[in-house]
């Protein structure tokens, strides 16, 4: 049971979590700008909130376990724009493998030697390989490979608001046009948020977008742990 401080502090942080991110909603619909993302501004306007009134993690997310418990149906959600889209899916379903598990392996190799080269730390170098995927997995890996688990927190945390801030107008920029080939870019490296604003352009961005967010979690499981480990050794 919950004391009366704690059921009314619970209220105060739900229903400013929700005020801060519809507020933003409503601005990014009128301005149109990249910078207003909801998820992004919300974090930015309580998290100094957050910090003046000494409450940790810990405490926000006991206090906002309503917030969790709508978030578990809204990203399976993400999912019924895959099933519309399954029957395409499906008749492409050895070049997406592919094309995942190439895009995975070179990820994380650029990424182990680009840290090894630029500051020389194993444990970053784990860190910042496994920042594509989801963040539950991405920590249980880097653990696994005894890489600092924080710094992926945090690396999956900006990979997710880059891809989804700056995704799409940069695959334009390049010229890349397939709906498909920005589903499956975006949605493997910017997971469950870069989903979430793909979901909003069309339902097949969002299929593929999925696609890419399930499978490069899969497959950046059954990878990552022989290949992180081959990298180790050499430069052991």
């Amino acid at each position: 049971m919950m004391s009366q401080e704690q059921l009314l502090a619970s209220i105060v942080l739900t229903l400013a979590s929700l005020i801060i991110y519809q507020i933003a909603t409503y601005a990014q619909q009128k301005w149109q700008s990249i910078l207003l993302n909801p998820m992004l501004v919300t974090i930015t306007v309580l998290a100094p909130i957050l910090v003046s009134a000494n409450i940790n993690y810990q405490q926000y997310m006991q206090a906002t376990q309503l917030l969790n418990f709508m978030l578990e149906p809204a990203i399976v959600a993400l999912g019924f724009p895959l099933y519309l889209q399954l029957r395409n899916v499906k008749y492409h379903w050895k070049e997406i493998l592919a094309i995942l598990s190439l895009g995975i392996v070179i990820v994380i190799i650029i990424s182990f030697v680009a840290t090894m080269a630029l500051i020389a730390i194993p444990e970053i170098a784990v860190a910042l390989s496994l920042k594509s995927v989801t963040t539950p997995i991405g920590i249980a890996l880097t653990e696994q490979e005894a890489g600092d688990s924080s710094i992926t927190a945090f690396a999956i945390m900006i990979a997710g608001f880059s891809g989804a801030l700056l995704g799409p107008r940069w695959l334009h920029f390049i010229g890349v046009n397939s709906v498909k080939a920005q589903g499956l870019a975006i949605g493997s490296a910017s997971h469950v948020i870069g989903t979430a604003v793909l979901a909003k352009i069309s339902a097949e961005h969002a299929a593929y977008s999925s696609v890419a967010l399930i499978f490069s979690a899969l497959l950046t499981a059954l990878i990552s742990p022989w290949l992180i480990p081959l990298m180790q050794q050499f430069y052991s």
